[in-house]
């Protein structure tokens, strides 16, 4: 396997939102090929529970795992997160900031719900640059960032606009992070922009307990962001069972030239311009 030069054996790696989902898949999938993991994640079963998991995976067992309960939501957690993993283990070549909730809410509601969803999505983010940044940037050699992204960051359609806006604000912190990095003379760390497709977490389950035929599972996202960053693709955009690259790729321009052609917001959804967005994605490349 051909991947990113921060991913091998021995190296160390922090994951947020690890106790299920993308999160504990990235996490299984990093002991099988021998990095040492930690674990974030609000404090309960669920992270011991994946500890556990992860620690069967790992060359060195248990000692090769640690998990960290971090509210991402909080810097001084997320320094103590940081202070954790090098006390533990040295040094931290990957980080993967993938916390997230959902169930925002629309414009003008649920003020609460989206400053949590706001101080997850978002500022757990930036929290996780803010702390570990500097440090992977002063040890030198190969490290890397992803942030967890959506699709809906970037097309934004009608619905949960606070998951939108949490999305987006991802996005652009990861493209602005990028570029600082590859501005920075010697520096050898990279960020990406996870964006997964339709897959079945707790996020999306919504009580189900069997995969939909459309979704793909966490583990074949993980896949597809390895042989990407392998790429050294910065947009890791993940088809799914049910949509695919292209479809992807044509429902991205339409809500880019919403702007070139002055349409309304969300043309897309417009009851003026569906007809038109039906034939758009109808006619050939």
């Amino acid at each position: 396997m051909s991947t990113h030069p921060a991913i091998r054996a021995g190296r160390v790696a922090v994951i947020t939102g690890a106790a299920g989902g993308i999160g504990l898949a990235t996490a299984k999938r990093f002991a099988s090929i021998g990095l040492k993991v930690v674990l974030a994640d609000l404090p309960g079963e669920a992270l011991d529970r994946a500890a556990r998991e992860v620690s069967e995976l790992a060359a060195g067992g248990a000692p090769d795992v640690r998990a960290v309960a971090t509210d991402v939501s909080r810097f001084d957690q997320v320094e103590a997160l940081r202070d954790a993993a090098l006390s533990t283990f040295g040094e931290v070549g990957v980080l993967m900031n993938n916390a997230g909730i959902g169930n925002g809410g629309g414009p003008w509601e649920n003020i609460d719900r989206w400053r949590r969803l706001l101080d997850v999505n978002l500022y757990g983010v930036i929290h996780g640059v803010q702390a570990f940044a500097p440090v992977m940037i002063e040890r030198g050699g190969d490290g890397l960032i992803v942030n967890t992204g959506s699709k809906q960051g970037i097309t934004t359609p009608p619905g949960d606009t606070a998951y939108n806006v949490s999305k987006a604000g991802v996005k652009a912190l990861t493209e602005g992070l990028a570029h600082a990095l590859r501005e920075t003379e010697g520096c050898r760390v990279t960020a990406h922009l996870l964006i997964p497709g339709y897959t079945f977490t707790g996020i999306t389950a919504r009580g189900a307990t069997e995969k939909p035929a459309a979704a793909w599972t966490s583990e074949q996202v993980v896949e597809f962001m390895l042989d990407s960053l392998g790429r050294g693709d910065f947009y890791i955009l993940c088809p799914d069972n049910d949509v695919t690259r292209a479809v992807d790729e044509k429902r991205i321009r339409w809500a880019a030239e919403d702007i070139i052609r002055n349409r309304p917001a969300l043309s897309r959804w417009h009851r003026d311009h569906k007809d038109d967005f039906a034939a758009y994605m109808a006619r050939p490349d």
